[in-house]
């Protein structure tokens, strides 16, 4: 099961209740080091790193604790131990989460991000560029859901007649995303006609999003449709036309970058769970299902292993954390990587990101 970040029930010591205080930090050290070198570690380089004054026989029978709890355990090519799924699980919940993120990392990953989602692009590109920085960073994957299309408020709508029955809908949404669609009208449209409509439709819908605005207009065109004068009735079927989905493939729900960066790790090395795993960023229907979970999420989530539910990443970890405007989250952002990673340093970069790009949305 994942766990939000913010969810401090997770941290309670009960969760495993015969890890004691010693225990714990001797994975801790465990964990640590084989984040930073990648190699099995043994009784005796485990009692010397852990400043402790422990012989290795009593080293060892900690160990044997912590793998008969299924929290670490010994490679068939090593006489060390490494941690399993859960130990990284009882290390996220219980020994990164209690850390307080420090100024300085905050201040390194602002000065990284602030400057480009800072600059004048619209909303789907800084989104993008948000990604593409976060998978830099942390020289992961990164994945980020693009809000729904139809969930983005219309800020104006104008028309151009492009002639015989043809003409151009221009759509200003939220965040200065601009939509362009070409209808087809059973009748032609004077310039004059289209700029009342024009009018009409900008006082009826701005504000509103696509699907209340569709459901306002036919609501109107199927009620009041006997009482309204020309204008009114040109200007409702123009709006109809114009705020129907175009048909078209189905819009690009979620952007991955850096999935060559996975290539780098000793973690992933194998070619069928690779192949696995590249074929899920190919197809994307699991990573956009895995993200949809994260959206209502009170910060970040972070998923080890089988936990995702999807064969794909049971080898990984995902760390993801939503973005919105207003309070109102309308996307998820996050990385995918080994289960060896620096969980310090990419949980608060996630959580950042996500922070600074909601900020740069609101622009």
């Amino acid at each position: 099961m994942a766990v939000s970040l913010n969810d401090r029930s997770s941290d309670s010591p009960n969760d495993f209740p015969n890890v004691s205080e010693r225990a714990h930090h001797l994975l801790n050290v465990l964990i640590n080091q084989y984040i930073q070198e990648g190699q099995p570690m043994g009784s005796r380089t485990l009692a010397k790193q852990s400043g402790l004054n422990l012989s290795a026989a009593t080293i060892r029978n900690v160990m044997a604790d912590l793998e008969e709890m299924g929290l670490i355990h010994a490679p068939h090519t090593s006489a060390g131990r490494v941690p399993t799924s859960l130990g990284y699980r009882f290390f996220v919940n219980h020994l990164v989460m209690s850390q307080r993120v420090s100024q300085q990392a905050i201040q390194h990953v602002m000065q990284q991000l602030k400057p480009t989602l800072d600059s004048e692009q619209d909303s789907r590109a800084l989104i993008q560029m948000a990604s593409r920085l976060l998978s830099s960073m942390t020289q992961l994957a990164g994945i980020v859901s693009i809000p729904k299309r139809d969930s983005q408020a219309i800020k104006q709508i104008d028309f151009v007649r492009l002639g015989e029955n043809r003409i151009l809908v221009v759509l200003v949404m939220q965040h200065d995303e601009v939509q362009n669609r070409i209808i087809q009208m059973e009748r032609p449209f004077s310039a004059d006609e289209l700029q009342q409509a024009s009018y009409i439709l900008n006082d009826l819908l701005v504000g509103k999003d696509l699907r209340q605005a569709r459901h306002l207009l036919l609501a109107a065109i199927d009620k009041d449709r006997q009482a309204m004068n020309d204008k009114m009735l040109s200007a409702m079927l123009l709006g109809e036309q114009a705020v129907i989905s175009p048909n078209r493939q189905q819009e690009e729900a979620c952007l991955i970058a850096g999935e060559s960066n996975l290539m780098a790790y000793d973690d992933l090395s194998d070619i069928g769970q690779l192949r696995q795993l590249f074929v899920a960023f190919n197809q994307k229907r699991d990573v956009l299902s895995l993200l949809d979970k994260c959206t209502e999420a009170d910060g970040v989530t972070i998923f080890i292993g089988r936990e995702s539910g999807y064969a794909a990443f049971d080898e990984c970890s995902v760390i993801t954390a939503p973005y919105g405007v207003d309070e109102q989250a309308i996307g998820v952002i996050g990385v995918i990587g080994p289960k060896r990673m620096r969980y310090d340093q990419v949980i608060p970069t996630v959580d950042i990101t996500a922070k600074l790009l909601s900020a740069a949305l609101k622009k």
